[in-house]
């Protein structure tokens, strides 16, 4: 297992619609031993692999909160099946928006149809934090973030933000090379 590097806003990466898995071999599972270990490294409660460049449709989560036991989760080409209509408003943040959070409305419970590590068809229906993790990781799996369901202005503010941050940086990077 390895730790990847997440990449960041604004890599145009993370806009990418992310591509159906369709073999089960040993280089999947390693990819989802190394999604894991990155995530709970960073860490994080879930995470998709276009963020880690991989425009792949798999997502791990993990939920547990403190104390409690982990639960790694591994969701190969999820799919949401049903949404209620109940809104649940949860502080979200994202791995690829470092140190960014806001207040972000979605539906309070979801049912995902996905295939597991091994290919088989699974369904889950999550409420509270799982819910809210797996809609935000499969919004990653078509290309969008989480910073899409703020208003366009706190949306323009933060893309600006980590644009500077990015071109800051840039020259840098440039100068080491050189």
């Amino acid at each position: 297992m390895a730790i990847r590097p997440i990449i960041t806003l604004p890599d145009p990466r993370l806009r990418l619609v992310s591509e159906p898995v369709a073999t089960f071999d040993g280089e999947l599972q390693l990819l989802l031993d190394d999604m894991l270990e990155t995530m709970y490294e960073a860490p994080g409660v879930g995470l998709a692999a276009i963020q880690i460049a991989v425009p792949k449709r798999i997502v791990v989560a993990d939920a547990t909160r403190g104390d409690e036991p982990k639960n790694p989760m591994f969701f190969i080409n999820p799919e949401i099946v049903w949404v209620s209509e109940e809104l649940f408003v949860y502080q979200e943040g994202c791995l690829s928006v470092p140190d960014y959070f806001e207040d972000v409305q979605r539906p309070a419970r979801v049912r995902v149809r996905y295939l597991d590590r091994t290919g088989a068809t699974q369904e889950i229906e999550a409420d509270g934090l799982l819910a809210t993790v797996l809609q935000h990781e499969i919004d990653h799996l078509e290309g969008g973030l989480f910073i899409d369901h703020l208003s366009r202005l706190k949306r323009e503010r933060v893309v600006k933000k980590f644009a500077k941050a990015a071109a800051r940086a840039a020259p840098v990077a440039d100068k080491v090379e050189a």
